[in-house]
């Protein structure tokens, strides 16, 4: 697959998380749809109200099943707007789905909904995840224990919170020259619902092992966190939001800290840039979106993959996007 292939371009769907269950993909995206609310830098405009589940067998030359509306703001208990960003992780047979939705006092949470099939339907617990915040949540696994990333500043709210705790002054950035705010990351509790620990910050290093700065627009932290393991390493990847890019670090240990490596993805046409990444029969595919199906510039997006290479050292190849320079 050396172009990329649009999924469902006859509806708006973004954000796809992709994993391999019972040797086949399943795909989990946000749903855009046209709200009516006029665009600013807090999102207001994605104002989405369910989730869908996909399927595909052969990336190569299927088309993929939609397995229509899985869960709905209406069907959980909390809710408040915005059914943000979602993954999906597997335990002892159930299917945790993790999401990002603002609650009755307009705050984002993390919420969790349990399913006996990867395709759903998944019902909501009653409540969001204690000490959750933010958006952009993706699970990872190994060895029997389950990390959860998550984060998003601007409409994600992340800069509102310093160590874990809302702050007085809500809102409040970094300094260009101080590190950068970072995406967070906590292991979960066995029954998988709620942290099994503080969360810590998912530290992003330069070359000569500082911080990456809040004013490195080109490499910093935004959103869009998502963790896979190439070749004993880890791959911590995210968009740099306002600069469009898909960038990646690579540490030794799921916590970090990790070193900044390059791009994996340039602008695409749409304002945000959000993947994930997965093997599937020896090959890596990158699932993304962009808004050229839609017409729009900013949002609308359809969810669309493409082959990932690697270089003999590790370092991924860039993918070049589809935004015109």
């Amino acid at each position: 697959m050396n172009t990329a292939k649009y999924l469902f371009p006859s509806d708006y769907m973004a954000d796809p998380s992709a994993h391999v269950f019972k040797g086949k993909i399943y795909i989990y995206p946000s749903h855009d749809r046209d709200s009516g609310i006029a665009e600013n830098d807090n999102g207001d405009h994605f104002d989405m109200r369910n989730y869908h589940v996909f399927s595909i067998q052969d990336l190569e030359k299927d088309s993929v099943t939609d397995h229509g509306v899985v869960l709905s703001v209406e069907n959980i208990p909390w809710a408040g707007r915005q059914l943000w960003d979602n993954d999906v992780a597997e335990k002892d047979g159930k299917y945790y789905l993790y999401f990002s939705l603002k609650d009755k006092n307009d705050v984002f949470r993390l919420g969790v909904a349990i399913a006996d099939k990867p395709e759903g339907p998944f019902a909501a617990q009653d409540n969001p995840i204690k000490g959750s915040y933010s958006i952009d949540p993706c699970v990872f696994a190994e060895n029997g224990e389950y990390y959860i990333y998550f984060g998003g500043i601007w409409g994600g709210q992340l800069q509102r919170y310093r160590n874990n705790k809302a702050q007085e002054k809500g809102g409040v950035f970094p300094a260009d020259n101080e590190p950068a705010l970072c995406a967070k990351v906590a292991r979960l509790r066995s029954d998988m619902l709620e942290f099994d620990e503080d969360p810590r910050d998912v530290l992003i290093l330069d070359e000569n092992g500082d911080p990456l700065t809040q004013g490195d627009t080109d490499r910093r932290f935004f959103e869009a966190s998502w963790m896979h393991k190439y070749k004993g390493k880890y791959y911590f990847s995210y968009s740099t939001g306002d600069t469009h890019r898909l960038c990646y670090a690579v540490g030794e240990s799921p916590y970090g800290p990790f070193v900044y490596k390059g791009v994996i993805l340039t602008p695409v046409v749409g304002w945000t840039t959000h993947h994930s990444i997965v093997e599937h029969n020896g090959k890596w595919y990158l699932f993304h979106h962009d808004c050229v199906p839609s017409g729009n510039v900013t949002w609308l997006r359809s969810m669309k993959v493409v082959e990932l290479e690697y270089n003999e050292d590790g370092t991924v190849k860039t993918i070049e996007g589809t935004a015109e320079n």
